[in-house]
Protein backbone atom coordinates (compact mmCIF):
# COMPACT_ATOMS: atom_id res chain seq x y z
CA UNK A 1 0.00 0.00 0.00
CA UNK A 2 2.95 2.34 0.76
CA UNK A 3 4.53 1.76 -2.12
CA UNK A 4 1.15 2.56 -4.10
CA UNK A 5 1.09 5.78 -2.17
CA UNK A 6 4.48 6.94 -3.07
CA UNK A 7 4.28 5.77 -6.64
CA UNK A 8 0.86 8.32 -6.85
CA UNK A 9 2.75 11.22 -5.16
CA UNK A 10 6.38 10.68 -7.86
CA UNK A 11 3.58 10.57 -10.68
CA UNK A 12 2.04 13.91 -9.54
CA UNK A 13 5.53 15.58 -8.68
CA UNK A 14 6.15 14.62 -12.08
CA UNK A 15 2.94 15.81 -14.05
CA UNK A 16 3.67 19.28 -11.71
CA UNK A 17 6.98 19.63 -13.01
CA UNK A 18 6.43 19.27 -16.87
CA UNK A 19 3.19 21.21 -16.48
CA UNK A 20 6.14 24.14 -15.03
CA UNK A 21 8.31 23.03 -17.80
CA UNK A 22 5.15 23.32 -20.34
CA UNK A 23 4.69 27.11 -19.10
CA UNK A 24 6.79 30.00 -19.72
CA UNK A 25 9.46 30.92 -17.33
CA UNK A 26 9.70 34.43 -18.19
CA UNK A 27 7.01 36.84 -16.53
CA UNK A 28 5.87 40.40 -18.74
CA UNK A 29 6.04 43.29 -16.61
CA UNK A 30 3.06 44.68 -14.05
CA UNK A 31 0.22 46.15 -16.60
CA UNK A 32 0.97 44.56 -19.63
CA UNK A 33 -1.68 42.40 -19.59
CA UNK A 34 -5.02 42.32 -21.90
CA UNK A 35 -5.56 40.98 -25.36
CA UNK A 36 -5.14 44.74 -26.27
CA UNK A 37 -2.51 45.72 -24.16
CA UNK A 38 1.24 45.72 -26.24
CA UNK A 39 2.33 42.79 -24.65
CA UNK A 40 -0.31 40.69 -24.53
CA UNK A 41 0.76 38.11 -26.91
CA UNK A 42 3.66 37.59 -25.00
CA UNK A 43 4.20 34.22 -23.83
CA UNK A 44 0.91 33.30 -23.05
CA UNK A 45 0.58 30.09 -22.50
CA UNK A 46 -2.69 28.09 -22.75
CA UNK A 47 -2.73 23.70 -21.94
CA UNK A 48 -5.40 21.11 -22.90
CA UNK A 49 -6.30 18.07 -22.86
CA UNK A 50 -8.63 17.30 -25.48
CA UNK A 51 -11.18 20.34 -25.60
CA UNK A 52 -10.52 21.04 -21.77
CA UNK A 53 -8.04 24.06 -20.59
CA UNK A 54 -6.01 22.11 -18.12
CA UNK A 55 -3.68 24.84 -16.98
CA UNK A 56 -2.30 28.32 -18.41
CA UNK A 57 -0.04 30.94 -17.30
CA UNK A 58 -0.15 33.33 -14.95
CA UNK A 59 -0.25 36.25 -17.67
CA UNK A 60 -3.45 34.35 -19.23
CA UNK A 61 -5.00 35.49 -16.60
CA UNK A 62 -5.74 39.22 -17.35
CA UNK A 63 -8.00 38.99 -20.38
CA UNK A 64 -8.52 35.75 -20.75
CA UNK A 65 -10.48 34.80 -17.52
CA UNK A 66 -13.21 33.28 -19.64
CA UNK A 67 -11.30 30.63 -21.18
CA UNK A 68 -12.36 27.33 -20.31
CA UNK A 69 -12.09 25.05 -23.45
CA UNK A 70 -10.86 25.18 -27.10
CA UNK A 71 -14.05 26.95 -27.89
CA UNK A 72 -13.46 29.83 -25.67
CA UNK A 73 -9.79 30.65 -26.41
CA UNK A 74 -10.78 30.03 -30.43
CA UNK A 75 -13.70 32.52 -29.86
CA UNK A 76 -11.13 35.41 -28.40
CA UNK A 77 -8.40 34.69 -31.26
CA UNK A 78 -11.21 34.61 -34.10
CA UNK A 79 -10.58 38.18 -34.87
CA UNK A 80 -7.01 38.47 -34.92
CA UNK A 81 -6.56 34.49 -36.06
CA UNK A 82 -8.71 33.48 -37.94
CA UNK A 83 -7.25 30.70 -39.33
CA UNK A 84 -7.02 29.67 -35.71
CA UNK A 85 -7.80 25.47 -35.71
CA UNK A 86 -11.14 25.00 -35.16
CA UNK A 87 -10.83 21.42 -32.98
CA UNK A 88 -7.97 20.07 -30.89
CA UNK A 89 -7.88 16.82 -33.13
CA UNK A 90 -6.72 19.58 -36.21
CA UNK A 91 -3.64 20.00 -33.74
CA UNK A 92 -3.37 16.34 -33.22
CA UNK A 93 -3.52 15.46 -36.95
CA UNK A 94 -1.02 17.85 -37.78
CA UNK A 95 1.34 17.94 -34.87
CA UNK A 96 2.33 21.78 -34.66
CA UNK A 97 0.46 24.49 -36.13
CA UNK A 98 1.72 28.06 -36.53
CA UNK A 99 -1.13 30.71 -36.80
CA UNK A 100 -0.27 34.08 -38.44
CA UNK A 101 -2.21 37.16 -37.27
CA UNK A 102 -4.33 38.33 -40.12
CA UNK A 103 -3.00 41.51 -40.04
CA UNK A 104 0.74 41.33 -41.75
CA UNK A 105 2.05 44.26 -40.31
CA UNK A 106 1.65 42.60 -36.78
CA UNK A 107 4.50 40.25 -35.88
CA UNK A 108 2.65 38.12 -33.58
CA UNK A 109 1.32 34.55 -33.92
CA UNK A 110 -0.34 31.65 -32.03
CA UNK A 111 2.06 28.05 -31.66
CA UNK A 112 -0.08 25.19 -31.43
CA UNK A 113 2.29 22.05 -30.42
CA UNK A 114 0.81 18.20 -29.81
CA UNK A 115 3.40 17.16 -26.81
CA UNK A 116 2.52 13.21 -25.35
CA UNK A 117 -1.33 14.31 -25.49
CA UNK A 118 -1.10 17.82 -24.53
CA UNK A 119 -2.36 20.62 -26.99
CA UNK A 120 0.40 23.51 -25.61
CA UNK A 121 -1.04 26.81 -27.33
CA UNK A 122 1.51 29.79 -27.08
CA UNK A 123 0.18 33.35 -28.06
CA UNK A 124 3.68 35.19 -28.97
CA UNK A 125 5.00 38.23 -30.31
CA UNK A 126 7.70 37.73 -33.03
CA UNK A 127 9.61 41.30 -32.69
CA UNK A 128 12.60 41.20 -31.62
CA UNK A 129 13.13 37.67 -32.36
CA UNK A 130 15.29 35.44 -33.96
CA UNK A 131 14.22 34.62 -37.64
CA UNK A 132 11.85 32.36 -38.01
CA UNK A 133 12.14 29.62 -40.89
CA UNK A 134 8.43 29.60 -41.01
CA UNK A 135 8.46 33.25 -41.82
CA UNK A 136 11.82 34.08 -44.04
CA UNK A 137 11.66 37.98 -43.84
CA UNK A 138 13.78 37.61 -47.28
CA UNK A 139 11.30 35.50 -48.76
CA UNK A 140 11.01 37.13 -52.04
CA UNK A 141 7.12 36.17 -52.69
CA UNK A 142 6.55 36.94 -48.87
CA UNK A 143 7.54 40.33 -49.58
CA UNK A 144 5.72 40.76 -52.75
CA UNK A 145 2.41 39.98 -50.96
CA UNK A 146 2.83 42.22 -47.90
CA UNK A 147 4.59 44.75 -49.32
CA UNK A 148 2.11 45.54 -52.51
CA UNK A 149 0.91 48.88 -52.88
CA UNK A 150 -2.29 47.84 -53.29
CA UNK A 151 -4.99 45.36 -51.44
CA UNK A 152 -4.24 41.40 -51.56
CA UNK A 153 -6.24 39.09 -49.62
CA UNK A 154 -7.64 35.56 -48.87
CA UNK A 155 -10.87 34.31 -48.03
CA UNK A 156 -12.48 31.17 -47.40
CA UNK A 157 -15.51 29.77 -48.72
CA UNK A 158 -17.37 31.31 -45.51
CA UNK A 159 -16.26 34.60 -47.13
CA UNK A 160 -14.22 35.24 -44.38
CA UNK A 161 -10.88 37.21 -44.90
CA UNK A 162 -8.09 34.93 -43.49
CA UNK A 163 -5.01 37.25 -44.21
CA UNK A 164 -4.00 40.40 -45.84
CA UNK A 165 -1.36 42.84 -46.84
CA UNK A 166 -0.76 45.61 -45.12
CA UNK A 167 -2.24 47.84 -48.04
CA UNK A 168 -5.53 46.25 -47.48
CA UNK A 169 -5.61 47.11 -43.35
CA UNK A 170 -4.67 50.44 -44.08
CA UNK A 171 -7.91 50.56 -46.32
CA UNK A 172 -9.80 49.15 -44.14
CA UNK A 173 -9.06 51.27 -41.18
CA UNK A 174 -9.91 54.25 -43.90
CA UNK A 175 -13.12 53.30 -44.62
CA UNK A 176 -14.32 51.36 -41.95
CA UNK A 177 -12.26 52.57 -39.18
CA UNK A 178 -9.28 51.81 -36.76
CA UNK A 179 -11.17 49.07 -34.50
CA UNK A 180 -12.29 47.21 -37.89
CA UNK A 181 -12.71 43.41 -38.06
CA UNK A 182 -10.45 42.46 -40.46
CA UNK A 183 -12.44 39.43 -40.84
CA UNK A 184 -15.33 41.20 -42.40
CA UNK A 185 -14.58 41.21 -45.94
CA UNK A 186 -14.34 45.15 -47.39
CA UNK A 187 -15.08 44.59 -50.95
CA UNK A 188 -18.22 42.46 -52.03
CA UNK A 189 -18.49 38.94 -52.80
CA UNK A 190 -18.74 37.47 -56.26
CA UNK A 191 -20.69 34.52 -56.46
CA UNK A 192 -20.51 34.20 -60.14
CA UNK A 193 -17.65 31.65 -60.98
CA UNK A 194 -17.51 33.20 -64.49
CA UNK A 195 -15.88 36.33 -63.00
CA UNK A 196 -12.89 34.08 -61.24
CA UNK A 197 -9.60 35.21 -62.65
CA UNK A 198 -10.91 38.50 -64.26
CA UNK A 199 -11.10 42.15 -63.32
CA UNK A 200 -14.32 43.18 -62.39
CA UNK A 201 -15.23 46.74 -61.61
CA UNK A 202 -16.06 47.26 -58.29
CA UNK A 203 -16.54 50.51 -55.70
CA UNK A 204 -16.80 51.18 -51.89
CA UNK A 205 -18.55 53.85 -50.09
CA UNK A 206 -16.57 56.15 -47.99
CA UNK A 207 -17.01 56.84 -44.81
CA UNK A 208 -18.92 60.58 -43.90
CA UNK A 209 -19.84 60.67 -47.52
CA UNK A 210 -21.60 59.74 -50.17
CA UNK A 211 -17.88 59.52 -52.58
CA UNK A 212 -17.11 56.25 -53.67
CA UNK A 213 -13.67 54.23 -54.04
CA UNK A 214 -13.19 52.57 -57.57
CA UNK A 215 -11.74 49.00 -57.80
CA UNK A 216 -10.64 46.20 -60.34
CA UNK A 217 -11.42 43.59 -58.35
CA UNK A 218 -9.81 40.12 -59.24
CA UNK A 219 -10.47 37.00 -57.27
CA UNK A 220 -8.15 33.47 -58.05
CA UNK A 221 -9.90 30.80 -57.28
CA UNK A 222 -7.53 27.81 -54.58
CA UNK A 223 -8.41 24.88 -53.05
CA UNK A 224 -10.89 25.64 -50.30
CA UNK A 225 -10.45 29.62 -50.46
CA UNK A 226 -9.34 32.80 -52.60
CA UNK A 227 -6.92 34.95 -53.32
CA UNK A 228 -8.26 38.81 -54.05
CA UNK A 229 -6.29 41.58 -55.80
CA UNK A 230 -7.93 45.25 -55.96
CA UNK A 231 -5.95 47.96 -58.18
CA UNK A 232 -7.34 51.47 -57.62
CA UNK A 233 -9.04 52.94 -60.69
CA UNK A 234 -10.27 56.04 -59.12
CA UNK A 235 -8.47 58.40 -61.30
CA UNK A 236 -9.52 55.65 -64.22
CA UNK A 237 -13.29 56.18 -62.90
CA UNK A 238 -12.63 60.22 -62.83
CA UNK A 239 -11.23 60.73 -66.41
CA UNK A 240 -14.02 58.31 -68.07
CA UNK A 241 -16.75 60.28 -66.02
CA UNK A 242 -14.59 63.95 -67.11
CA UNK A 243 -15.29 62.58 -70.65
CA UNK A 244 -18.63 61.62 -70.17
CA UNK A 245 -19.62 64.94 -69.18
CA UNK A 246 -17.60 66.72 -71.78
CA UNK A 247 -18.99 64.57 -74.63
CA UNK A 248 -22.53 65.37 -73.15
CA UNK A 249 -21.60 68.87 -73.07
CA UNK A 250 -20.19 68.78 -76.55
CA UNK A 251 -23.38 66.91 -77.30
CA UNK A 252 -25.63 69.99 -76.35
CA UNK A 253 -23.46 72.22 -78.10
CA UNK A 254 -24.08 70.33 -81.52
CA UNK A 255 -27.58 70.31 -81.24
CA UNK A 256 -27.58 74.37 -81.12
CA UNK A 257 -25.28 74.52 -83.98
CA UNK A 258 -26.90 75.40 -87.18
CA UNK A 259 -24.07 73.22 -89.14
CA UNK A 260 -24.88 69.44 -90.10
CA UNK A 261 -21.89 67.43 -87.79
CA UNK A 262 -21.66 63.83 -88.88
CA UNK A 263 -18.65 62.01 -87.12
CA UNK A 264 -17.56 58.83 -88.10
CA UNK A 265 -15.36 56.66 -86.14
CA UNK A 266 -12.12 54.27 -87.25
CA UNK A 267 -14.02 51.44 -88.36
CA UNK A 268 -16.41 53.87 -90.74
CA UNK A 269 -19.43 53.82 -89.21
CA UNK A 270 -21.58 56.99 -87.98
CA UNK A 271 -20.92 57.92 -84.30
CA UNK A 272 -22.20 61.51 -83.92
CA UNK A 273 -24.64 63.57 -85.24
CA UNK A 274 -26.70 66.68 -84.95
CA UNK A 275 -30.08 67.58 -85.26
CA UNK A 276 -28.90 70.21 -87.44
CA UNK A 277 -27.76 66.93 -89.76
CA UNK A 278 -31.38 65.34 -90.70
CA UNK A 279 -32.37 69.39 -91.58
CA UNK A 280 -29.89 69.75 -93.78
CA UNK A 281 -30.04 66.34 -95.33
CA UNK A 282 -33.46 65.36 -94.99
CA UNK A 283 -31.98 61.91 -93.79
CA UNK A 284 -34.31 60.04 -91.56
CA UNK A 285 -33.34 59.72 -88.06
CA UNK A 286 -34.13 56.55 -87.60
CA UNK A 287 -31.68 55.85 -90.71
CA UNK A 288 -28.71 57.59 -88.64
CA UNK A 289 -29.38 56.01 -85.59
CA UNK A 290 -28.31 52.94 -86.91
CA UNK A 291 -25.11 54.00 -87.52
CA UNK A 292 -24.80 53.65 -91.31
CA UNK A 293 -20.99 53.30 -92.68
CA UNK A 294 -19.45 55.83 -94.23
CA UNK A 295 -20.37 54.71 -98.03
CA UNK A 296 -24.08 54.10 -97.11
CA UNK A 297 -23.71 57.61 -95.71
CA UNK A 298 -23.27 58.99 -99.26
CA UNK A 299 -25.04 56.41 -100.96
CA UNK A 300 -28.62 57.72 -99.31
CA UNK A 301 -27.83 61.07 -99.54
CA UNK A 302 -27.02 60.70 -103.51
CA UNK A 303 -30.18 58.95 -103.72
CA UNK A 304 -32.16 61.68 -102.17
CA UNK A 305 -30.76 64.12 -104.89
CA UNK A 306 -28.93 65.63 -101.43
CA UNK A 307 -25.27 66.33 -103.35
CA UNK A 308 -24.50 66.64 -106.85
CA UNK A 309 -24.42 63.97 -109.11
CA UNK A 310 -20.57 63.31 -109.60
CA UNK A 311 -19.62 62.64 -113.51
CA UNK A 312 -17.65 59.73 -112.05
CA UNK A 313 -18.88 58.29 -108.90
CA UNK A 314 -16.52 55.45 -108.08
CA UNK A 315 -13.60 57.67 -108.28
CA UNK A 316 -15.28 60.21 -106.05
CA UNK A 317 -15.64 57.44 -103.30
CA UNK A 318 -12.34 56.49 -104.12
CA UNK A 319 -11.82 60.08 -103.13
CA UNK A 320 -13.48 59.83 -99.89
CA UNK A 321 -11.48 56.63 -99.32
CA UNK A 322 -8.43 58.56 -99.34
CA UNK A 323 -9.18 61.02 -97.73
CA UNK A 324 -9.80 58.91 -94.85
CA UNK A 325 -6.75 57.20 -95.53
CA UNK A 326 -4.72 60.12 -95.86
CA UNK A 327 -2.10 61.66 -93.27
CA UNK A 328 -3.00 64.31 -90.65
CA UNK A 329 -2.77 66.92 -92.76
CA UNK A 330 -5.62 66.32 -95.66
CA UNK A 331 -8.84 67.67 -95.58
CA UNK A 332 -11.99 67.36 -98.27
CA UNK A 333 -13.80 70.80 -98.75
CA UNK A 334 -16.27 71.09 -101.66
CA UNK A 335 -19.27 73.23 -102.78
CA UNK A 336 -22.40 71.61 -103.38
CA UNK A 337 -24.95 73.12 -105.86
CA UNK A 338 -27.92 71.03 -105.16
CA UNK A 339 -30.81 70.77 -107.80
CA UNK A 340 -33.23 72.35 -105.70
CA UNK A 341 -31.44 75.37 -105.75
CA UNK A 342 -29.76 75.42 -102.44
CA UNK A 343 -25.86 75.47 -102.17
CA UNK A 344 -24.02 73.51 -99.34
CA UNK A 345 -20.45 73.66 -98.22
CA UNK A 346 -19.19 70.28 -97.29
CA UNK A 347 -15.66 69.77 -95.66
CA UNK A 348 -14.25 66.58 -93.90
CA UNK A 349 -11.17 66.88 -90.63
CA UNK A 350 -9.48 62.93 -90.69
CA UNK A 351 -8.27 62.88 -87.09
CA UNK A 352 -4.69 60.97 -86.09
CA UNK A 353 -7.52 58.30 -84.22
CA UNK A 354 -9.11 57.28 -87.46
CA UNK A 355 -12.43 59.49 -87.24
CA UNK A 356 -13.39 61.55 -89.47
CA UNK A 357 -15.85 64.59 -89.31
CA UNK A 358 -18.21 66.00 -91.76
CA UNK A 359 -19.64 69.48 -91.65
CA UNK A 360 -22.67 70.51 -93.94
CA UNK A 361 -23.03 74.30 -93.57
CA UNK A 362 -25.89 75.66 -96.13
CA UNK A 363 -24.31 78.76 -97.61
CA UNK A 364 -27.35 79.41 -99.93
CA UNK A 365 -28.36 82.90 -98.41
CA UNK A 366 -24.84 83.62 -98.71
CA UNK A 367 -24.01 82.71 -102.22
CA UNK A 368 -27.25 84.55 -102.95
CA UNK A 369 -25.78 87.20 -101.68
CA UNK A 370 -22.71 87.21 -103.50
CA UNK A 371 -24.79 86.55 -106.84
CA UNK A 372 -26.98 89.64 -106.56
CA UNK A 373 -23.99 92.12 -105.26
CA UNK A 374 -22.37 90.61 -108.12
CA UNK A 375 -25.02 91.65 -110.17
CA UNK A 376 -25.66 95.13 -109.07
CA UNK A 377 -21.78 95.39 -109.57
CA UNK A 378 -22.48 94.39 -113.24
CA UNK A 379 -25.29 97.04 -113.51
CA UNK A 380 -23.52 99.25 -112.08
CA UNK A 381 -20.38 98.98 -114.77
CA UNK A 382 -23.15 99.15 -117.39
CA UNK A 383 -24.46 102.50 -116.41
CA UNK A 384 -21.50 104.05 -116.38
CA UNK A 385 -20.26 102.55 -119.52
CA UNK A 386 -23.48 104.14 -121.04
CA UNK A 387 -22.28 107.78 -119.91
CA UNK A 388 -20.33 110.05 -122.21
CA UNK A 389 -18.15 111.12 -119.53
CA UNK A 390 -14.74 109.77 -118.68
CA UNK A 391 -15.03 108.83 -115.45
CA UNK A 392 -12.47 107.07 -112.72
CA UNK A 393 -13.43 106.25 -109.01
CA UNK A 394 -10.46 105.95 -106.45
CA UNK A 395 -10.85 104.25 -103.12
CA UNK A 396 -9.92 105.91 -99.67
CA UNK A 397 -6.36 104.28 -100.29
CA UNK A 398 -5.47 106.34 -103.04
CA UNK A 399 -5.64 103.18 -106.21
CA UNK A 400 -8.09 103.12 -108.72
CA UNK A 401 -11.08 101.23 -108.13
CA UNK A 402 -13.41 101.40 -111.63
CA UNK A 403 -13.40 102.99 -114.74
CA UNK A 404 -16.38 103.21 -117.33
CA UNK A 405 -15.59 102.40 -121.38
CA UNK A 406 -15.46 106.76 -122.01
CA UNK A 407 -12.72 106.50 -119.56
CA UNK A 408 -10.96 104.07 -121.26
CA UNK A 409 -11.32 104.85 -124.97
CA UNK A 410 -10.10 108.56 -123.79
CA UNK A 411 -6.47 107.37 -121.98
CA UNK A 412 -6.20 104.36 -123.55
CA UNK A 413 -6.12 102.34 -120.62
CA UNK A 414 -7.73 98.40 -120.75
CA UNK A 415 -11.00 97.09 -118.81
CA UNK A 416 -8.58 95.17 -116.65
CA UNK A 417 -7.25 98.44 -115.62
CA UNK A 418 -10.00 99.01 -112.91
CA UNK A 419 -9.20 96.19 -111.15
CA UNK A 420 -5.06 96.37 -110.81
CA UNK A 421 -3.68 98.24 -107.53
CA UNK A 422 -3.10 100.75 -110.03
CA UNK A 423 -2.33 104.63 -107.53
CA UNK A 424 -3.23 107.72 -108.29
CA UNK A 425 0.18 108.94 -108.58
CA UNK A 426 0.19 106.52 -111.12
CA UNK A 427 -2.80 107.32 -113.04
CA UNK A 428 -2.13 110.63 -112.80
CA UNK A 429 1.49 110.41 -114.58
CA UNK A 430 -0.29 108.48 -117.50
CA UNK A 431 -2.40 111.58 -117.72
CA UNK A 432 0.72 113.89 -117.54
CA UNK A 433 2.21 112.13 -120.67
CA UNK A 434 -0.93 113.75 -122.84
CA UNK A 435 -1.38 117.23 -121.14
CA UNK A 436 0.58 119.89 -120.15
CA UNK A 437 2.37 120.80 -117.29
CA UNK A 438 -0.15 122.51 -114.71
CA UNK A 439 -1.02 122.20 -110.64
CA UNK A 440 -4.11 120.69 -111.70
CA UNK A 441 -3.06 116.67 -111.27
CA UNK A 442 -0.73 117.57 -108.24
CA UNK A 443 -4.39 118.83 -106.66
CA UNK A 444 -6.00 115.64 -107.86
CA UNK A 445 -3.27 113.50 -105.84
CA UNK A 446 -3.88 115.58 -102.50
CA UNK A 447 -7.67 115.33 -103.22
CA UNK A 448 -7.98 112.07 -103.11
CA UNK A 449 -5.29 111.00 -100.37
CA UNK A 450 -6.65 113.82 -98.21
CA UNK A 451 -9.07 113.58 -95.39
CA UNK A 452 -9.78 117.07 -94.74
CA UNK A 453 -11.36 120.55 -97.17
CA UNK A 454 -12.85 117.94 -99.52
CA UNK A 455 -15.15 119.78 -101.68
CA UNK A 456 -16.18 119.56 -105.51
CA UNK A 457 -13.80 121.23 -107.76
CA UNK A 458 -13.08 121.85 -111.23
CA UNK A 459 -10.41 122.28 -113.75
CA UNK A 460 -9.40 123.06 -117.10
CA UNK A 461 -6.62 120.84 -118.57
CA UNK A 462 -4.82 121.66 -121.49
CA UNK A 463 -3.06 118.77 -123.85
CA UNK A 464 0.01 118.95 -125.63
CA UNK A 465 -1.97 118.74 -129.08
CA UNK A 466 -3.60 122.22 -128.12
CA UNK A 467 -7.22 120.68 -127.08
CA UNK A 468 -8.30 121.09 -123.70
CA UNK A 469 -10.69 119.55 -121.15
CA UNK A 470 -12.68 119.72 -118.29
CA UNK A 471 -12.06 117.84 -115.23
CA UNK A 472 -14.51 117.77 -112.35
CA UNK A 473 -13.49 116.14 -108.94
CA UNK A 474 -16.21 114.88 -106.33
CA UNK A 475 -15.80 113.50 -103.15
CA UNK A 476 -17.82 110.16 -102.06
CA UNK A 477 -18.86 108.13 -99.30
CA UNK A 478 -15.93 106.06 -96.89
CA UNK A 479 -13.06 108.51 -98.35
CA UNK A 480 -14.16 107.50 -102.27
CA UNK A 481 -13.11 109.97 -104.88
CA UNK A 482 -14.86 110.77 -108.46
CA UNK A 483 -13.03 112.30 -111.47
CA UNK A 484 -15.10 113.36 -114.43
CA UNK A 485 -13.56 114.40 -117.54
CA UNK A 486 -16.20 116.28 -120.16
CA UNK A 487 -15.53 115.06 -123.51
CA UNK A 488 -14.27 117.50 -126.14
CA UNK A 489 -11.98 118.32 -128.85
CA UNK A 490 -9.95 116.71 -126.41
CA UNK A 491 -10.47 113.17 -126.69
CA UNK A 492 -10.31 113.51 -130.69
CA UNK A 493 -6.85 114.72 -129.66
CA UNK A 494 -5.57 112.05 -127.49
CA UNK A 495 -7.06 109.34 -129.52
CA UNK A 496 -5.02 110.47 -133.19
CA UNK A 497 -2.07 111.16 -130.79
CA UNK A 498 -1.96 107.35 -129.65
CA UNK A 499 -2.48 106.32 -133.30
CA UNK A 500 0.85 108.67 -134.33
CA UNK A 501 2.60 107.05 -131.36
CA UNK A 502 1.41 103.97 -132.65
Amino acid sequence: MADWIVLAAISVVSASFAILWLLPRRQPKAGDYGLSAPGALFNVVFLFDGDRLISHSDVALAGYESVSNWADLRRLLQRDFPAFPETPEIVRSEGNIAVSAIDCTVEREVLCEWIDGIIRVQLRDLTGTASNPRRDPNDPIRLAMEQAPYPVWLVDNRNKVQWCNAAYVSLVRKIVGQDADLTDPLFPSLTDEAQLGRKTRVSIPVRGGSAKIWFDLTRVARDQDQLCYAVDINAIVEAETAQRKFVQTMAKTFAQLSIGLAIFDRNRQLALFNPALVDLTTLPPDFLSLRPSLSSFFDRLRDQHMMPEPKNYRSWRRQMNDLLEAAQDGNYQETWSLPSGSVYSVSGRPHPDGAVAFLFEDITAEITLTRRFRAEMDLMQSILDKLADAIAVFSDDGTLATTNYAYQMLWGDSDEAGFEPVTVLEITRQWQEHCTATPILGEIREFVTGRENRAEWSGELTLKSGGSMTCTVSPMQNGATIVRFVPGSAAKDIAEMRKISA
